[in-house]
């Protein structure tokens, strides 16, 4: 169920009620792949840093270690010991993305496997199944992601394809539901709004989907190369389409400027790699821009990587030391520094929460968006 608090112009504070949790929106779900955070983040820690909901992949996790062992181990949520709700994508933009050589047809996708090269075949129905094996709180559903650049002529037939593909998830999930061995039976659908960077097809993409009536809706195939200004008229076009009384979700977004901007065009969920990618490499997230660690100027950097930061890294550890792990290649040193990102973002987004509460967003918006140009990196 999703209920909305308080509103800000498009800006939205919600609550969204599952089987598995509740989760106050605006959020950012933090990403754990293969069911784990690269960076050796654990459950515990994501409860620490302020995880709500956690988001997984279906083809990573079919193709290794495969979804009936997950669920032959109860479900996703017992496999990595995670009480929270998850949300799984539903395994279209890797195979679009991961896989040199695919066929697509109406029935679906074959490809193969980036792991091993076996040959593997998804459609709408083979998504749904896998999804419900790993019983997620949320299933996303089997869509294409056009490239931006593809030509008008492509993205329509695409789009259309998968418009057909929705509707054939919605029925396959439905059935699924109702099997007596189906491990979360109140899985719910999310469906993708499509269209590359043509509004209009996206805005009669966006009418369709919505007759469908599903549990949420996402926007896909933005922040893949586009320019931030055209994805943020994209949103001013689209969001007005997508049900008001349904959580809107913009798939892969992003810096937290983008963040910012999303909240303020409707946008309730997010999520992105970029926090934890960008740890891995010493690029830290602070209130007054990017620290890079592994710049020589900060060898004898007794701080913490932010002042005032209470996330497990600043608590304890000095930028001086971080840099060294990171420079012997420590597994340590990558931790801290992903713990720092993601708890930078989840702080984030409960400050947002807290600012639309008040009634003040776009102030804080203005604010933080002050603070991050300075980009000082002192």
């Amino acid at each position: 169920m999703y209920t909305i608090l308080k509103t800000e112009g498009l800006a939205k504070r919600s609550t969204f009620t599952t089987v598995h949790g509740t989760v106050e929106t605006p959020v950012f779900m933090n990403v754990g792949t293969v069911a784990a955070i690269k960076g050796a983040v654990s459950s515990e820690d994501l409860k620490e840093i302020g995880c709500q909901i956690e988001l997984s992949n279906t083809y990573h996790l079919h193709v290794r270690p495969g979804d009936e062992v997950v669920k032959s181990l109860g479900g996703i949520r017992k496999f990595m010991a995670w009480d929270r709700p998850v949300l799984t994508d539903s395994g279209g933009f890797q195979v679009f993305s991961l896989a040199s050589l695919r066929k697509i047809k109406e029935e679906g996708v074959y490809f193969n496997s980036h792991v091993d090269g076996r040959k593997i075949f998804m459609g709408p129905e083979e998504s749904m199944r896998i999804q419900s094996n790993l019983a997620s709180t949320v299933a996303m559903a089997f869509d294409e992601c056009p490239s931006s650049l593809a030509e008008r002529d492509y993205v329509q037939a695409s789009v259309d394809r998968t418009t057909r593909w929705l509707v054939r998830c919605k029925a396959e999930l439905d059935r699924l539901n109702g099997l007596p061995d189906t491990i979360n039976r109140d899985q719910m659908l999310f469906g993708i709004n499509q269209g590359a960077i043509y509004p209009d097809i996206r805005i009669e993409h966006a009418k369709r989907i919505s007759e469908l009536d599903l549990p949420g809706y996402s926007i896909g195939g933005l922040a893949v190369g586009e320019p931030n200004e055209v994805m943020y008229d994209i949103l001013d076009q689209v969001v007005p389409y997508l049900p008001k009384d349904k959580p809107t979700y913009l798939m892969g977004v992003g810096t937290p400027a983008d963040i910012l901007e999303g909240v303020d065009r409707g946008i309730d969920f997010f999520d992105c790699v970029y926090p934890s990618r960008n740890g891995r490499h010493g690029h830290l997230y602070t209130n007054h821009g990017t620290v890079r660690l592994l710049n020589a100027k900060y060898e004898l950097d007794d701080r913490p990587i932010e002042e005032g930061c209470s996330c497990p890294a600043c608590r304890r550890y000095s930028r001086a030391y971080i840099r060294h792990l990171l420079k012997a290649k420590e597994m340590l040193g990558m931790r801290l520094c992903v713990l720092h990102n993601l708890y930078f973002y989840n702080t984030m987004m409960q400050e947002i929460r807290d600012a639309l509460d008040k009634g003040d967003f776009r102030q804080y918006k203005k604010q933080k968006l002050e603070r991050f140009e300075e980009q000082t990196d002192d």
